[in-house]
């Protein structure tokens, strides 16, 4: 079985990454970072509450990533799905000997974009990519902005040099897409294809 970490940074498009998370739970374990930010984007844009965030036995609110992670488990009905936080620098994944198959950044802020691309391990995302970079494993980001600005051009052009993948979220209509769903199907596929994870969610050209 395949291993892949996951990392769902603060950036609008979270849907998508979701996407590529359900369909890699079909043959794969996944080791999932999310940063802060992205809880509120996720609830806003898919309707998905992964906040940790419940009550104790004396009315105080209680957080943890073991309650996040119980959550998201649920939601995908899967324990091949692992959660860290953000910060939990001590996380398996934060280390080179913790062997995977690579690391998809889907979607991938300008922020970590440029912390990635610069060498600024400064959280768990930006950590585990970079031990993805320097044990020579695929790295695949997904960068969720428009118009792109020279310096963010800059960041991608130094990473794809050293053989890292860039797929930004481009749409295509040739499979004529009647819902969002179909759109989002096919901008997941293409990441998937990317990282040679097969599927059948959209329709190919023929």
């Amino acid at each position: 079985m395949k291993k892949f970490v996951f990392a769902i940074s603060g950036a609008s498009g979270s849907m998508i990454g979701i996407r590529v998370i359900r369909e890699l739970l079909r043959t794969c374990e996944v080791h999932l970072v999310i940063s802060s930010q992205s809880f509120q984007i996720i609830k806003e844009e898919a309707g998905i509450d992964w906040t940790a965030d419940k009550k104790g036995s004396k009315g105080q609110r209680v957080k943890g990533s073991k309650f996040i992670e119980d959550k998201i488990k649920k939601y995908f009905k899967t324990k091949r799905l692992f959660f860290y936080e953000n910060m939990q620098m001590d996380a398996p994944v934060a280390s080179g000997s913790f062997k995977t198959d690579g690391m998809l950044v889907v979607p991938c802020s300008m922020k970590t974009l440029s912390g990635i691309a610069n060498g600024y391990a400064n959280t768990l995302i930006e950590r585990a990519a970079d031990v993805t970079i320097k044990e020579g494993r695929q790295l695949l980001l997904s960068p969720r902005e428009m118009p792109f600005s020279a310096i963010h051009l800059e960041n991608m052009l130094k990473l794809a040099r050293i053989g890292m993948k860039i797929a930004p979220p481009v749409l295509a209509f040739y499979h004529k897409p009647e819902k969002i769903d179909d759109i989002v199907d096919f901008i997941a596929g293409k990441i998937l294809d990317a990282m040679g994870v097969e599927h059948e969610i959209y329709k190919r050209w023929s």
